[in-house]
């Protein structure tokens, strides 16, 4: 079927809003619907090479949720006009990693630049006559895709599909990096850097952990007016005051939990997110760097010396399976706030100028709601 997406051809170029063909769905595969999709920042990355696919052009997107109206061969638990989120890592449950319990480190991850499917490494999509790479294996800047069945994961249909494509990617990430990966305890004093829909989510995640003071970082006075709506106790313009004004209200004990999840990580920024840290704490990255970037700023003595930990995360150490419909559901009865997450509303034409807002600071989260316009 042909329809349109958003594709970039070469680096630090604009999103180009062209007609693609899709690819009927093979076995183990469904064709969905697009209703929704989050515009994060991680498909920006694609745009300046942060993130290399493994070829041009590139079909953005790897946060969606819709309806699935056509099912492959062979497929399980997955029906025709069942609504789905889609998750940007695919779970299998079967291979050594998702049966040792690392569901978000499922082995076909290993495609995610690839583009190619999971079922044949083969091409779904093409534009201009040529094979296109989809983001995650998926594409969700299209109001139409083909995707593999571990990357779909059924919902409530009761569900707004503009809340609903968050946690295929972004509040899922944030949420888990706050109550999984580093398991914050009743108590815990902790610190959130950085903003955006993971930095609010994992703030989320924080004040339903229990967390005592909850520090905010970012440079965006607005976002920092929105943490203190969302829960957060302090909010400031920069890690160095954050720092100072966390040593003075925890006595120097500092943030037992930080969670890293700026819209960009660079190696020199590193110790300073360390030195909010406290002793025998652990400072979670989440957030994303350049893949080319090996280099960071660390005091290793002090890391030895105060028995701190910096540790990596994705999709926030969860089981997309499981956390995606859990978190829908904590939404429904009003313990998770999604509404208020969704800053703007985007046509797939105006992408250009949602990543603008992105960027600017205008914006928590911004999703393109399709039309039939768009299709």
């Amino acid at each position: 079927m042909k329809t349109k997406g958003a594709l970039i051809w070469e680096f630090n170029q604009p999103w180009q809003i062209e007609e693609i063909e899709i690819g009927d769905p093979r076995k183990h595969e469904v064709k969905v619907e697009l209703e929704a999709a989050g515009m994060c920042h991680s498909d920006h990355h694609l745009v300046t090479g942060g993130i290399p696919m493994m070829g041009f052009p590139v079909l953005g997107g790897h946060e969606g949720a819709g309806k699935i109206i056509e099912v492959g061969e062979a497929v399980e638990d997955l029906a025709v006009g069942d609504h789905v989120v889609l998750s940007f890592i695919p779970s299998c449950g079967k291979c050594p990693s998702c049966q040792a319990g690392l569901r978000n480190l499922c082995d076909l991850g290993a495609l995610l630049l690839a583009g190619t499917s999971v079922t044949d490494g083969s091409f779904r999509i093409q534009a201009r006559g040529q094979d296109v790479y989809p983001m995650a294996l998926l594409g969700t800047f299209s109001p139409y895709m083909v995707v593999h069945e571990s990357s779909v994961v059924k919902i409530d249909p009761s569900i707004p599909f503009e809340v609903a494509c968050l946690v295929g990617c972004g509040v899922t990430t944030g949420y888990g990096s706050a109550v999984r990966t580093a398991d914050i305890r009743p108590g815990d004093d902790v610190a959130i850097i950085g903003l955006g829909g993971v930095g609010i989510s994992a703030l989320q995640g924080a004040v339903h952990a229990g967390a005592r003071y909850i520090f905010t970082v970012d440079p965006v006075p607005w976002k920092r007016e929105q943490a203190l709506k969302f829960g957060a106790t302090h909010a400031y313009a920069t890690i160095e005051e954050a720092t100072a004004a966390c040593a003075e209200i925890t006595w120097g004990g500092m943030a037992k939990k930080v969670i890293v999840t700026v819209g960009e990580v660079h190696g020199e920024d590193v110790d300073s997110w360390m030195g909010i840290t406290a002793k025998a704490g652990t400072c979670v990255l989440t957030a994303m760097g350049s893949l080319t970037e090996n280099q960071a700023t660390l005091n290793l003595s002090m890391l030895s010396l105060l028995q701190k930990n910096l540790q990596g995360t994705i999709f926030g150490g969860g089981n997309p399976h499981y956390d995606i419909p859990h978190l829908l559901s904590m939404y429904q009865v009003g313990k998770l706030n999604l509404d208020d997450m969704v800053t703007r509303q985007y046509r797939l034409e105006d992408i250009n100028e949602g990543y603008q807002d992105m960027l600017a600071g205008r914006n928590i989260r911004g999703i393109i709601r399709y039309t039939d316009a768009d299709r």
